[in-house]
């Protein structure tokens, strides 16, 4: 099982410290938990906790472009995650819909491609690009500002868990270590040394992925954007790096384009009924209200509603603020 595995590695952490109480409850709960007597099936465990010198062979060669390169890497999961074509997708905590459903997109076909996705596993856009590349079955690293067993914020813990299991953590703070003033402003500098490429989604003016983002431009990695309504805070960042001469992205494939990736294959859609297939296709004409909907279905309004809804349960559309749906 996947929490045995997040267990196991979490274990051999606290012993290599010395003492257990370095476990987060979340943690001592999940050890305690696969210490019971119910035997499941596992495939082979990945890698479990590490340390990465900065001599030593396992260190990213990218960091020591930093002009304060971390002495000492913590990681835990698959040193291999690193191997791929990185990209650091990174923006607001606080994403609106569409902020959401372009991180998804990207960070998806990017992970389908072959790419790695980099990000800081904060809530709103970075949480969004991991938990798709995770879906699309590929790789991506979550940077943590905390230690590599303390997920932050705490709601995060499975999603920690996950890129442990199938991906990698890393962290230039010492296991245990809790948020504290200036941690992610750190962090930030990692995300950028290690991506060729810096997508920024969506940030407001005082958004710290614009400080990735001026970490990137520093390092003189590629800065990218998307953007976004000129009227929308959420924007007010992204649409200035725009200005600024970032890259546009103004299409999936101009973020693969950037990377050097092939176009991602797509992904087949699942079987579906009849009223749903006949609204998926209405709504690949645009966003449309339910009653646009209904009428390039010709559907009836109820039938219509019924297969919006449906199409919504299975993640393959999503509702704006504005009433309007539209294809994820």
């Amino acid at each position: 099982m996947a929490g045995a595995r997040y267990a196991r590695k979490l274990r051999s952490l606290a012993r290599a410290l010395g003492q257990s109480r370095t476990l987060t409850p979340l943690a001592g709960f999940v050890v305690a938990a696969t210490q019971s007597r119910i035997s499941v099936p596992e495939r082979e465990p990945t890698a479990g906790p590490a340390e990465w010198n900065k001599a030593g062979p396992d260190y990213p060669a990218e960091l020591l472009d930093l002009p304060n390169p971390p002495d000492l890497l913590f990681a835990l999961g698959l040193r291999a995650t690193l191997d791929a074509p990185r990209v650091a997708i990174v923006g607001t905590r606080d994403c609106t819909a569409y902020g959401d459903r372009i991180a998804r997109k990207i960070a998806g076909a990017i992970a389908r491609a072959g790419g790695c996705v980099i990000s800081g596993m904060a809530r709103g856009v970075d949480a969004c690009a991991h938990r798709a590349a995770l879906e699309a079955g590929g790789k991506t690293v979550a940077v943590l500002g905390t230690g590599i067993d303390v997920p932050y914020p705490r709601g995060h813990a499975r999603l920690h868990r996950q890129i442990a299991d199938d991906g990698l953590v890393i962290s230039e703070s010492p296991a245990g270590t809790a948020a504290f003033r200036g941690c992610f402003p750190r962090r930030n500098r990692i995300i950028a040394a290690l991506a060729k490429v810096t997508i920024v989604v969506e940030a407001g003016y005082k958004s710290g992925a614009l400080l990735t983002a001026k970490d990137a431009l520093n390092l003189g990695r590629t800065v990218a954007a998307v953007p976004g309504p000129i009227d929308l805070p959420h924007s007010a960042g992204t649409n200035e790096l725009l200005r600024d001469g970032a890259q546009v992205i103004a299409t999936v494939d101009d973020a693969l384009t950037l990377v050097g990736l092939p176009a991602a294959p797509e992904l087949p859609l699942p079987d579906l009924a009849y009223t749903e297939r006949a609204v998926w296709e209405a709504l690949g004409k645009g966003a449309a209200t339910i009653e646009l909907v209904a009428q390039r279905a010709d559907l009836p309004l109820r039938e219509a509603m019924a297969a919006l809804t449906a199409l919504e349960l299975r993640s393959l559309i999503s509702a704006g603020f504005s009433g309007e749906y539209r294809r994820n």
